[in-house]
């Protein structure tokens, strides 16, 4: 298993964008993963080529350490699934106290399936943008949560992963400002004018702080995060 080797969960949104700009200067080779599960906001996958292109132009280096882009389709988890992320139904909150947009066992399944894939290219190092400082509340973006399935996925591969989360600790706007030293202004520009967050897939829109609806949860962390940044 290669120590200098990295797989990034890359959805294409501000949060991915960032973490593999993080891997980039941190890791040798570096490859990405994104997941193809029913998505509302499938719009989020066709970005993923122009961030990636990007990254190479904002830094040379970068580009010759990312390695190829893996897709893979999880239409059972979007079956299994009655979210507003997977519906078109309207964003709300659900008596569990949790939003709508939350889908059951997702970063579990996402990670699994990264951990395979991580093993058979021979990538010790996994980086995803989970956070609990600064999100929508889902439970499977803590950090124990992550701790936990590292063991869990070390036990049943007999392998020794790591799961890298970058912004775990870190609100929207320290995200901004991640982005802005590793890559300066154009991996900012970057990121705020070719990735996507919002839930409901909007592109028509383009805000200060990138596309979007400007009234689901994701547009509103997003926002506030950039103004933050911004210090308006």
């Amino acid at each position: 298993m290669d120590d200098s080797g990295a797989l990034v969960l890359f959805s294409g949104g501000q949060d991915s964008a960032t973490c593999l700009a993080w891997a980039l200067d941190r890791f040798n080779h570096v490859e990405t993963l994104g997941f193809d599960y029913g998505q509302r906001h499938a719009v989020e996958l066709e970005c993923r080529a122009t961030v990636r292109d990007g990254l190479a132009t904002v830094n040379a280096d970068w580009g010759v350490r990312l390695g190829p882009d893996h897709t893979l389709g999880l239409a059972a988890l979007g079956e299994v699934s009655d979210t507003a992320l997977t519906r078109s139904v309207e964003i709300a909150m659900t008596d569990q106290g949790l939003p709508n947009t939350f889908v059951p066992g997702r970063n579990l399944v996402f990670l699994t399936f990264a951990a395979a894939l991580a093993y058979r290219r021979g990538l010790k190092h996994i980086v995803a943008g989970m956070c609990e400082t600064d999100y929508s509340g889902y439970p499977d973006c803590r950090d124990d949560t992550i701790k936990a399935l590292q063991v869990a996925l070390n036990l049943g591969m007999e392998s020794r992963f790591v799961l890298h989360t970058p912004l775990m600790f870190i609100d929207k706007a320290e995200t901004w400002r991640l982005a802005e030293r590793l890559g300066g202004e154009p991996l900012v520009e970057l990121i705020r004018a070719e990735s996507h967050s919002c839930y409901l897939g909007d592109r028509e829109h383009l805000h200060d702080w990138g596309h979007g609806c400007g009234t689901c949860p994701a547009c509103h962390l997003r926002a506030a995060g950039w103004r933050r940044y911004r210090g308006g």
